[in-house]
């Protein structure tokens, strides 16, 4: 898969499992979660160039990936990271309390998003 590949398979699936969860549907959100981090692990294998790929999604049009995307690149992209973060807090629903909770993490300095 190419890493363009893999960034779209990466943002389908965090807004599939954010619109499954809005349904009440856990079990297909889990399925997509687990989709979305497979494609993040190969992402990651790819260092700086993996990381650079998902970077194109910190301007995607829905918050929620926008925000996921923000999530895994704080250490690498941590302005940018942080003000779509700040953004997506605002915003409020199920994406703003993930966001505030990383802002959170990476305030307090237990933030590990990029070592899992």
């Amino acid at each position: 898969m190419t890493l363009e590949e893999l960034v779209e398979q990466f943002a389908r699936n965090v807004a599939a499992q954010t619109d499954a969860i809005h349904r009440g549907d856990s079990r297909t959100g889990n399925k997509h979660a687990r989709q979305y981090t497979a494609a993040l692990q190969a992402l990651r294998a790819q260092g700086d160039t993996g990381r650079n790929a998902l970077a194109v999604l910190l301007k995607h049009p829905r918050t929620d990936v926008r925000a996921m995307a923000a999530g895994f690149l704080l250490r690498y992209r941590t302005a940018e990271a942080k003000s779509v973060l700040e953004a997506a807090a605002k915003e409020g629903g199920i994406g703003a309390l993930d966001a505030i909770m990383t802002l959170r993490h990476w305030e307090n300095g237990t933030w590990t998003l990029d070592l899992e």
